[in-house]
């Protein structure tokens, strides 16, 4: 506890105006004495200006007292009052009202009627409540005669103050100065010591992180507190596109923004390698207002360092906005450059592995989707890889081929193989064969065989590839049967085993499509015509699904309708339906565009798509099959297009898909609703990453606005809701689906509903 509590001047008795010259000096020594012994038996800053303020309350003879110090670094004074148990920091700018005025002269003043003078900021009293009478504010010197501070009493009790108040104060913060400035000192000391040892505890934290995302999420959290700011971004190069990116939170999911990496401040920056710290954004010609518009955000300042690797590379840059209190010091510069520093390369190891793994998916994912077989050796004749098509070809399971030597594996009828590996091993030269024979599982296939050298771009030798394609009959007959219906269904055709005519329940994402305004385009081209349109649009829309391993269930007049997940399922099937539905869309605008230069009219479409359990297998006699799917869940898919209608929308999705999807897209819910026939509500969402940024500008701003107006709506907050509803036209006049909604609100203001409003939308048509 601080020792001032006890503290009583010295003699009391000398206080009085009778008192003589001699006792009053005497009496002056013995405080500035007892202020000493205070002052040295105190170990903190705000024990030492408690004590301070105390005792000089006490000597003038005032209400109150207040010592403030001065911080260089922001141009402010401050002090720590107590409020209870707590510290409150008060600070004020040292140039401003009568602390600021002595501070900056160095010459105390006494000031009889505070009201009276132009100096002093009677909105403080207005605020607390207090009434200045009268002050008394002295600087607060070393003896060395540097001012690093102002003391001031408000009210004298009894009379007024004078020049031995003045003198008196003087003395004895000048007695107290060197105590101030040793235990600022330790403070500062303190402060940064534990500011070094967080720091040290967040690189560590954020060195630790291998994932991009996850890496540059805690750098810039990690930023934002450390220098007290609003927010951060922190941009990556991407050298193939030209490119800073960065990847944010956006729900459950991670989105990402990319710029030119020469554009705006974070592009000066890039290119020049050089921190930029601009303390007033709107008065800097290099500052963009333009977002700020868009979102409504105020950005005050500015802190942007590069981030630079080990060999002195700038990889990509910093950006803080907004210090909380004041602007952006030399300190933070330096900060925010040491930490960038130190995980400068874990960001570059963070990327080197994401570019690894997106490299690695896809060549798996190439692999994996080729249809010919795969198979490759290591430079020792071991069995590395077989892709799935190459399973299939062989008729083997992975177990029965992967890690195996390759004489092991190639033997009697097949044997022919292993000499051609060997001779392309010894020769480095590719070996070609053509409608050669292979035996696997008792039965004769007729393939291509390609056999090529596998070497590292340094020119060691790894190893050896085998590419296999199958061009037996069995092949032969799948082509032709692949062009009635989907590959897979051939292939299970072709493979027999199961009864034809069973079935089976399975989950699977159905998706419906549908041509909008047909009838008319089909009375303007006439039979001929139609047939032709049709001809080349489900050739483009085929493409689309099967390229997404789809199968394609039938077409319906102009509509499709196709299933993912069957015959045969995969991990990701629901983000292989969205990511065809995307393709579709994206492909239709393409094919739209040269219609259009042909003097054509455009086509426009719907998709719904559902996941959920259903009904699949060959319906009808044996005479005539259908394979297909029925079900709730393939009739919620129709439904879902059909809405698209209702919501301006081209694609909508279930939440039973939604909930499934692994990949990151743009996409917003928009209602929750009963669909003819049914009771219970389920949630419906638009996927917006067919739209450009020209197309639907500020698309994930929309998305918040929109998902604050669908909010209020299902509270009932009908105001609140279409003003959210009206922020998003703001950003995108275009957007319908906000127009309908404020049409919806304002119906409902008129029309309220019945207190078990639940914000579910019922359907009445198909």
């Amino acid at each position: 506890m601080p020792k001032n509590r006890n503290y009583k001047s010295p003699d009391k008795s000398l206080q009085g105006s009778e008192v003589t010259d001699d006792r009053k000096q005497i009496h002056q020594m013995e405080l500035l004495l007892n202020v000493s012994r205070q002052m040295a038996a105190l170990e903190t800053l705000d024990e030492v200006l408690k004590t301070i303020m105390d005792i000089t309350a006490l000597e003038t003879n005032s209400e109150r007292c207040t010592l403030f110090l001065n911080n260089p670094q922001t141009g402010e004074l401050y002090s720590r009052i107590a409020l209870g148990s707590n510290l409150r920091e008060i600070r004020i700018l040292n140039t401003s009202g009568i602390a600021g005025h002595v501070y900056a002269s160095g010459e105390g003043v006494i000031i009889h009627d505070a009201y009276k003078d132009h100096r002093f900021n009677k909105h403080i009293d207005e605020q607390t409540g207090f009434v200045t009478k009268n002050i008394l504010c002295a600087p607060v010197k070393t003896v060395k005669g540097e001012i690093i501070g102002v003391i001031q009493s408000l009210n004298k009790k009894k009379g007024k103050f004078n020049k031995r108040d003045l003198s008196l104060m003087e003395a004895m913060t000048t007695q107290a100065a060197t105590t101030l400035q040793n235990v600022q000192y330790v403070e500062s000391m303190k402060k940064s010591r534990a500011q070094e040892m967080e720091f040290l505890n967040v690189v560590s934290d954020v060195t630790s992180e291998i994932d991009l995302g996850a890496m540059l999420q805690k750098v810039m959290n990690e930023a934002t507190k450390m220098l007290n700011a609003d927010r951060s971004t922190l941009f990556l190069n991407d050298e193939k596109k030209g490119e800073l990116f960065s990847r944010i939170a956006q729900g459950d999911s991670i989105g990402e923004i990319r710029l030119p990496n020469h554009v705006g401040i974070a592009g000066a920056v890039f290119i020049s390698g050089e921190t930029i710290n601009i303390p007033y954004a709107y008065a800097d010609l290099r500052f963009n207002p333009a977002f700020d518009k868009k979102t409504g955000y105020f950005t005050r300042s500015i802190l942007c360092v590069p981030i630079i690797n080990k060999d002195g590379k700038t990889i990509g840059v910093t950006q803080v906005l907004n210090k909380q209190s004041g602007t952006f010091t030399d300190e933070d510069e330096s900060r925010l450059k040491a930490f960038t520093a130190q995980v400068s390369i874990a960001l570059e190891n963070a990327k080197l592995f994401d570019d690894v793994q997106n490299m690695k998916n896809y060549n798996d994912g190439m692999l994996e989707s080729m249809s010919n077989g795969v198979v490759t050796l290591d430079d020792e004749g071991e069995i590395v890889t077989c892709n799935a098509a190459g399973l299939r070809i062989l008729r083997v399971s992975a177990n029965d081929i992967i890690g195996k030597k390759a004489e092991e594996f190639f033997l009697d009828h097949n044997a022919w193989i292993l000499e051609k590996v060997r001779r392309v091993e010894k020769t480095q030269n590719s070996d070609i064969s053509v409608d050669a024979e292979m035996e696997f599982g008792g039965k004769k296939l007729s393939v291509n065989l390609t056999i090529l050298p596998l070497n590292s771009s340094e020119g060691k030798k790894l190893g050896s590839m085998i590419m296999i394609e199958d061009i037996s009959s069995e092949k032969r007959m799948k082509s032709t049967m692949s062009r009635y219906m989907d590959p897979g269904l051939a292939d299970q055709l072709l493979e027999g085993g199961e009864d034809i005519l069973g079935g089976k329940s399975v989950v699977a994402t159905v998706l419906f499509s549908d041509v909008r305004s047909f009838t008319t385009l089909t009375e303007e081209l006439g039979a001929q015509g139609t047939v032709s349109l049709l001809n080349e649009y489900f050739t483009i829309m085929v493409d689309c699904i099967q390229r997404e391993g789809g199968m394609l269930d039938k077409f319906i007049g102009d509509a499709i309708m196709a299933a993912f997940g069957l015959p045969l399922a995969h991990d990701d099937d629901e983000d292989r339906g969205v990511r065809a539905a995307i393709s579709m869309i994206t492909e239709l605008s393409i094919w739209n565009k040269k219609r259009i230069a042909e003097g054509k009219k455009p086509i426009d479409m719907g998709i719904g798509l559902n996941t959920d359990m259903i009904v699949s297998g060959n319906i009808g006699s044996p005479k005539r099959m259908d394979y297909t799917t029925i079900g709730d869940g393939v009739n919620l898919a129709a439904r879902l297009e059909s809405a698209c209608k209702q919501y301006s929308a081209r694609i909508l999705i279930s939440e039973n898909t939604f909930k499934k999807l692994r990949g990151t897209y743009r996409i917003r819910e928009i209602d929750l609703v009963v669909v003819k026939g049914k009771t219970e509500p389920v949630g419906v969402y638009e996927v917006l990453d067919y739209y450009t940024d020209e197309a639907f500008p500020s698309v994930m701003e929309v998305v918040s606005y929109f998902k604050n107006g669908t909010k209020y709506y299902r509270e009932g907050k009908w105001k609140k809701a279409i003003d959210a509803f009206r922020e998003a036209l703001s950003l995108n006049p275009n957007d319908q689906l906000s127009k309908t909604y404020i049409e919806r609100c304002n119906y409902m203001k008129e029309n309220p509903p019945d207190e078990e409003w639940d914000g579910v939308w019922v359907m009445t048509s198909k």
